[in-house]
């Protein structure tokens, strides 16, 4: 799949975002894609600004209302951070009264330092950039505003108190004083994020030196609420993560689900995680070819669904169900964007979805298949007969195998019925492999809500 990815300007800060050259290779070529916390605090005065956080029992349990997938990054993303400010935002999915942030460090090979952190709601108007000084908090780990997280590391914050509603934005900002490298981040947000000079987390307005489309260490929000909840973790590829449809908009298809959830009649609260990555495979890690432009971006598409299936779906707060959708490029890469010795059969798809149903319902999860959609005469040279009779046989298998607690037929949302090889002509985003906004909506529509109720 070909993920979106918001054009950077030049910097004026020091910040140094990747290339154009490799962003336009990476929308070209990044196809269907799809314990123990350990820290060391660096002694910080604890914050005085707005409501202090709670730092007692938790009595109550924790769901996840936004989440997202960290990958490495390639050696020629030199991105470095130094002195600077990330504020980025999020758009939560259900909401609660107090809530914790989740960084991540797991891709960094020095520890990353953060001098400070903060989390508030956006100011109704104006620019996205700037926040609503009312709803603004500290983050504190372990009761500490400065923190520095090992090298591989996740890194939870201490609760705080903050009503979030529900299908609403979300600003956190992070201070990073040292020089960092950009090493964990998700690469394609469909999100406007901003970079700008100095320790500027608590400030309204802030003046950006950057604007960039990624999460940086930033990979999860879970809420606390009185009213039952549950979560769906989408565990997929570019399909899921968004890839073609609008900038900005939270036209994804699992943000429409969670909107559809939200409207619905049901007693329980259900929070919509989005571990999709632009690129993933099911059963292989990046792997470009040595001197060939893949090299530069491949990394983005994070490590292989069953390497990364205990981070990403089974670790996630609240999780009791699992859609899962992927395949389309262990069926692509080879022979494009991977070695042609990568290529795989339907019955290899079969087993690696065998593997991610076991270890689902090992951790209790109910685990729902997802058919593949059509991709004939995709612009990303995925299509061949033999890639579409693979396609076939693993879909067939979905459908029929009886393995999944239940099927959701996305291909059959979106085929268009005089040639079901291909997307419909009112989903297609233009390359014939992603579903735009409209396509993105029908496959919200495709997932029974009586599933996740």
């Amino acid at each position: 799949m070909r993920p979106h990815s918001a054009k950077l300007p030049a910097t004026s800060g020091p910040a140094r975002p990747v290339g154009l050259r490799v962003r336009r290779a990476a929308r070209h070529w990044a196809s269907a894609l799809a314990g123990a916390l350990l820290l060391a605090a660096a002694a910080a005065p604890a914050a005085s600004a707005g409501p202090a956080p709670d730092h007692g029992a938790d009595p109550l349990a924790w769901t996840g209302t936004w989440a997202t997938t960290p990958t490495a990054t390639p050696a020629s993303d030199t991105t470095a951070f130094r002195n600077e400010t990330i504020r980025q935002t999020v758009h939560t999915s259900i909401g609660g009264d107090r809530i914790r942030i989740r960084l991540s460090n797991e891709f960094g090979s020095v520890p990353l330092v953060i001098g400070e952190a903060r989390v508030a709601r956006p100011a109704a108007g104006g620019p996205s950039s700037r926040i609503d000084p009312r709803t603004d908090r500290p983050l504190t780990f372990g009761g500490r505003t400065s923190v520095t997280v090992p090298a591989g590391a996740p890194l939870l914050s201490d609760p705080v108190s903050l009503k979030v509603p529900a299908g609403a934005d979300l600003v956190v900002s992070i201070h990073l004083p040292e020089p960092t490298p950009g090493s964990t981040l998700h690469a394609f947000a469909l999100q406007h994020n901003y970079v700008a000079a100095g320790n500027v987390t608590g400030r309204p307005d802030i003046e950006p030196t950057a604007t960039i489309d990624r999460w940086y260490f930033l990979t999860g929000v879970s809420v606390s609420t009185d009213r039952s909840s549950s979560a769906v973790v989408t565990f997929g590829d570019s399909i899921t993560d968004g890839s073609d449809t609008d900038v900005g908009a939270n036209h994804r298809w699992p943000d429409l689900l969670a909107g559809r959830l939200r409207a619905s009649a049901g007693p329980n609260a259900v929070g919509v995680l989005n571990e999709g990555i632009s690129g993933n495979r099911l059963l292989h890690d990046p792997n470009p070819p040595a001197g060939s432009d893949a090299e530069n971006f491949a990394a983005y598409f994070g490590q292989s669904a069953l390497r990364r299936f205990d981070r990403d779906v089974a670790s996630q707060p609240g999780a009791e169900h699992l859609i899962v959708l992927l395949g389309v490029n262990d069926l692509g890469h080879p022979g494009t964007v991977a070695p042609e010795s990568e290529r795989v059969t339907a019955a290899d798809l079969v087993e690696a979805h065998r593997q991610i149903i076991a270890r689902a319902h090992d951790r209790g999860l109910k685990a729902y298949g997802g058919t593949i959609l059509p991709f004939k005469d995709d612009t990303l040279g995925f299509y061949t007969p033999e890639n579409e009779a693979a396609r076939q046989a693993l879909n067939h298998w979905i459908r029929t195998g009886g393995e999944y607690d239940a099927v959701i037929d996305f291909d059959k949302a979106l085929r268009d019925p005089s040639d079901p090889q291909r997307l419909l002509a009112r989903y297609d985003s233009g390359d014939h492999l992603h579903p735009n906004d409209t396509g993105a909506e029908a496959m919200a529509r495709a997932v029974p809500l009586r599933l996740l109720r």
